[in-house]
């Protein structure tokens, strides 16, 4: 990835909806380059997809936490089942696989804390192969728009 591309990355991040014609004006470059370029980041991967910034509380999910879940007995098919199918219940935005002294990290968001209770009680406690877990409800966040690339080592 040369510069140009790494500026692209940068320019698309901060908004993804401008026009290839706006992104090539803003590079200095042809739009044709600029499209190619876009193009062959996406095939390799390095874009991934265009998307929206939704306020969670305009969807009803007003207070958000972070729940640390330990499994047990820890092979790869509890791993796999559990990741699969909390990430299909509709509270959970994502799901983190750790090392170390949990297992999973799940970031929910609900209405308010007595659906986080109940989502807790109902969903998590319920299940045999959770060993335990602990929940943080989550103030504010503060979350980076823009990331570029790390020099190499």
């Amino acid at each position: 990835m040369d510069e140009l591309d790494a500026e692209i990355i940068r320019l698309l991040q901060t908004d993804a909806r401008q026009s290839n014609r706006e992104l090539a004006r803003a590079l200095g470059v042809a739009p044709s380059t600029c499209l190619e370029r876009v193009r062959a980041l996406t095939r390799r991967g390095v874009i991934r997809g265009y998307h929206a910034d939704i306020d969670h509380a305009a969807l009803n999910r007003g207070v958000q936490a972070m729940v640390s879940v330990q499994v047990r007995p820890l092979s790869r098919t509890v791993i796999e089942t559990f990741k699969d199918s909390v990430s299909r219940l509709p509270q959970v935005l994502s799901v983190f696989v750790l090392a170390g002294g949990d297992d999973f990290l799940l970031h929910v968001a609900v209405q308010d804390l007595e659906h986080l209770h109940g989502f807790l009680l109902d969903e998590l406690s319920q299940r045999r192969e959770i060993a335990g877990f602990r929940t943080s409800v989550i103030f504010q966040r503060v979350q980076k728009t823009v990331v570029g690339r790390l020099p190499a080592p």
